[in-house]
């Protein structure tokens, strides 16, 4: 049952208290963009009818990030033009917002805030997010609170980083529950009547323009005059938060029942699709989670009987879906942990002892192949399997869970050094991958080199004790014909 935001779930970015003479609670959406299942939303809220003031959600979109690209900022527009018709209607003031040029959007926040209560945002543990957050945190005169929607287990809930899946799984089995009874509340303004306010100051809304609904209607193109990658188009694929529930929806009624023994198959197109909309926070974990058992009949009284670390029959649900939890809940959120717990996560030192040692002791191991970064980013190895994957990620902005392993694999294989591989698959992946840039992400490129695994023997040239992976291997485990058809050269 939803409540209060809680406690656990909220910090203090500064020390500056409440303005309660402001005229308005800011709500500066940056991570969870969506109108639903959103703590950081729910908690404006909250404070918005503490303070009796209206609600205005600031929803930006830079252009001077790494990676900014047609395809990722196409994605985000979706969104907006999602969370424009969500807050229409609602009392809420709705102000969507993009950069024409790098650092054209410098000191709306701080605009903004002079005139507010208090600022509420998104805490996000990953990407340039949390130095954003610590710059306007600095730099504005009243409170800004960060809220953390990103999982089932909040952030503050564990102390440390875990090493391996068991032990965190283990964790989460003995420590969850209490927090799946403090759910978001599914739609933080239902029946909720705060005082509007019409419109933003003149001054402020001709220096920084809100988006046209125009643009974000998709009648006019504004990304062709953005200063982003256009070379990195878009793909099928349409964001924000409508997409994801339809995405989610059919996963539950088409995908689910056969995923534990599909999901693996690339011809069977049985991945549920939802790692775009979780990553760009278009979708809530806690939606996802809730919709599913809600089919299962399920209930937590089960939850806390097992708390040995094993992957199956903790939930007390079907197999099929032990198996997909353990994905969205077990591997996602240990990778929030560890964008949380380590400021290194996405260095190389970061790896486990033991890897580092093996990978540093075959460092100078014979390569097979050696390709340049150019040869990877546009398929042209030896290796069709490999190349259907890259492919895939070139069109699509993803790759099939399996073969993303395989992926790595293969770049580490065929890359001058290990470090020189990091690079490169982080590269790759945050450029094309639209869930890229995300805890998950880093989690899945540093299993790569030994991240959350174990020694594994026999050992061998380039991999030393680390987890090897075949293409020879793959074709004979997973059906790939249809998929090498459609992505094959």
């Amino acid at each position: 049952m939803a409540g209060q935001v809680p406690a656990l779930r909220i910090k203090r970015a500064n020390d500056h208290p409440i303005d309660r003479d402001g005229e308005y609670v800011l709500y500066w959406m940056i991570a969870n963009r969506r109108g639903h299942w959103n703590f950081a939303l729910q908690r404006a809220v909250e404070k918005a009818k503490e303070l009796a003031r209206p609600l205005v959600v600031l929803e930006g979109l830079r252009s001077g990030y790494r990676w900014a690209s047609d395809r990722l900022h196409g994605f985000i527009l979706d969104g907006m033009a999602d969370n424009a018709r969500r807050f229409a209607g609602t009392g809420v003031l709705y102000y969507p917002y993009i950069e024409t040029h790098a650092g054209a959007g410098k000191g709306l926040l701080r605009a903004l805030s002079r005139k507010a209560c208090l600022v509420v945002s998104d805490d996000f543990p990953d990407f340039f997010l949390p130095d954003m957050v610590a710059a306007a945190a600095r730099q504005l005169t009243v409170r800004l609170e960060l809220v953390d929607a990103n999982g089932l287990l909040p952030l503050a809930a564990a102390e440390r980083d875990f090493t391996t899946a068991h032990s965190f799984r283990r964790f989460l089995q003995k420590n969850l529950l209490p927090h799946l009874e403090r759910p978001p509340a599914p739609d933080p303004l239902q029946g909720v009547v705060l005082p509007v306010i019409k419109s933003l100051p003149e001054d402020l809304s001709r220096k920084w323009p809100e988006v046209s609904s125009l643009v974000l209607n998709g009648t006019t193109d504004v990304l062709r005059n953005l200063p982003i990658d256009h070379g990195i188009r878009r793909t099928s694929a349409r964001g924000g938060p409508e997409e994801g529930q339809r995405v989610l929806l059919r996963f539950i009624q088409d995908k689910l029942d056969n995923y534990a023994e599909l999901h693996n198959h690339p011809d069977e197109d049985a991945a549920s699709g939802l790692s775009p909309y979780l990553h760009f926070g278009h979708l809530s974990v806690h939606q996802v989670f809730h919709e599913i058992m809600l089919t299962e009949g399920w209930t937590p009284d089960y939850l806390g009987r097992q708390t040995s670390g094993s992957r199956s029959g903790w939930w007390g649900v079907r197999p099929t879906v032990e198996a997909f939890l353990d994905e969205l809940v077990t591997w996602r959120e240990l990778g929030y942990n560890m964008c949380r717990q380590r400021q290194d996560y996405a260095e190389y030192e970061s790896l486990p002892p033991w890897a580092l040692q093996t990978l540093d002791e075959h460092a100078a191991d014979p390569r097979p192949y050696l390709y340049s970064f150019e040869e990877l980013e546009t398929a042209r190895t030896h290796d069709d399997i490999w190349n259907a994957a890259q492919r895939e990620l070139l069109r699509e902005g993803r790759i099939h869970n399996y073969l993303r392993m395989l992926w790595g694999k293969k770049i580490l294989e065929w890359s001058g050094s290990p470090r020189q591989a990091l690079a490169v698959m982080i590269e790759l992946n945050n450029k094309y991958a639209l869930d890229g840039r995300d805890p998950n992400s880093y989690s899945g490129i540093f299993w790569i080199l030994g991240r959350f695994d174990r020694a594994w023997g026999p050992e061998r040239p380039i991999f030393g004790k680390v987890r090897y992976m075949s293409s020879e291997n793959t074709a004979r485990k997973v059906r790939l014909k249809r998929y090498l058809e459609r992505y094959g050269g």
